[in-house]
């Protein structure tokens, strides 16, 4: 089992539903419900879609830093 606890936290922090960020990601709300309560692993080109649309650093994003930090680009 994988732990993405933020990603639920994210979307309703957004007022977004499953079906919202799947159409993002382009793939099923199914896959996306997965996703969050860690039935299968996030691919890293979602985590990468998922920090840019929420502008947030992908260690916060996967629960590895305590506060949020904005994702600078280059």
């Amino acid at each position: 089992m994988y732990d993405y606890p933020r990603l639920r936290d994210m979307r309703e922090d957004h007022d977004l539903t499953q079906t919202d960020v799947a159409k993002l990601l382009k793939i099923t709300q199914t896959q996306y419900s997965f996703y969050e309560t860690g039935a299968r692993e996030i691919r890293l080109h979602h985590v990468i879609s998922l920090a840019k649309f929420y502008n947030i650093s992908i260690d916060y994003l996967a629960g590895l830093a305590a506060e949020p930090r904005p994702l600078y680009l280059e």
